[in-house]
């Protein structure tokens, strides 16, 4: 059979790079992949990681999911135009108070996650359709079904990407296209880290006293403990795309994180909103001390069940 050829955006570091050599490195070679990035002038850690993959079975080119030129002059490259499997990964964050937030950002943010996205399928889609056969996958959020404060922006973004998917995947199984959001919680990549170290130098000065302290001083603190305890590697969600990208019948959602999957449920369990409202109200401002506490359990406990894991490793068992 010959190797699927799979189209991935955002891959000059994080998810799309960890894919990326993933699925380039398969050992039944059963893909062909073109990793591409709006500046191959980064592509230096890609090519790095891929190692003799690179050439073989991964092309990198150059691609800028918020320019059309720059998509088409990408696909018209490919021989036919062909691409069985798009995997949507380019995307930018924001986080702090919606007052220190200009609208140009925003709408540059929206531009690229979300407006990109639906770039990217207008110009693949078609001949999927003609072809009767593909698989568009979206690497979502969490975001997406359950916004978090002081990620108004950024959520905004993933809610718009599910709605689209959402709307379009029973029109795209009419034509044998499967669609498959691949919902993560926290990732612990340079996006992120960047994304915080910015946001720690930020002036919020735009915003009242009570506000920047809040986001300072409780959401920044809280975020770094929940990435510590709860955060999965990008070759963590490479693992969990493959297994959509690999299944006989892809699922239209699959969450990564199965720690956020209650958090999820909650605004399906009362659908007026309260009992979410109220829970998150909670967490952020009255049980921030117990919320703390109980991520760095939960770091402890994944640590020791790593450490296990490394001794059964080096006794010889899987």
């Amino acid at each position: 059979m010959a190797p699927k050829t799979v189209l991935i955006t955002g891959c000059s570091s994080g998810i799309g790079l960890a894919l990326a050599v993933r699925l380039a490195r398969d050992k039944q070679r059963r893909f062909r992949v073109i990793a591409t990035m709006r500046n191959v002038g980064r592509s230096g850690a890609l090519a790095a990681a891929a190692g003799p993959a690179l050439g073989r079975t991964l092309e990198i080119k150059q691609l800028d999911v918020c320019d059309e030129g720059s998509i088409r002059a990408c696909l018209d490259s490919i021989p036919g135009r062909h691409i069985d499997v798009l995997v949507s990964n380019a995307g930018v964050g924001m986080v702090g108070p919606l007052e220190c937030q200009s609208l140009a950002a925003m709408q540059s943010l929206m531009d690229t996650n979300f407006f990109g996205l639906v770039r990217m399928v207008k110009e693949v889609l078609p001949d999927m359709k003609r072809r009767r056969g593909g698989h568009i996958v979206v690497i979502s959020s969490i975001m997406g079904l359950q916004g978090i404060v002081f990620n108004d922006i950024y959520a905004a973004s993933k809610f718009a990407v599910e709605g689209f998917c959402e709307s379009l995947v029973v029109q795209a199984l009419r034509f044998n296209v499967a669609i498959s959001l691949v919902e993560p919680g926290p990732v612990t990549t340079e996006f992120e880290a960047k994304l915080y170290e910015e946001a720690e130098r930020t002036d919020y000065s735009r915003t009242d006293p009570e506000t920047a302290d809040i986001f300072t001083n409780l959401y920044l603190r809280n975020s770094k403990d929940v990435f510590a305890s709860l955060g999965q590697t990008p070759e963590d969600i490479a693992e969990h795309t493959l297994r959509v990208i690999e299944a006989a019948r892809p699922p239209f959602r699959h969450q990564t994180n199965v720690a956020y999957t209650p958090m999820a449920a909650l605004k399906h369990a009362d659908p007026s909103g309260a009992l979410m409202t109220d829970a998150f109200y909670k967490l952020v401002f009255k049980y921030d001390a117990v919320l703390r506490l109980s991520l760095r359990a939960i770091r402890l406990l994944r640590w020791k069940a790593q450490k296990v894991k490394e001794g059964a490793r080096l006794l010889g068992f899987k």
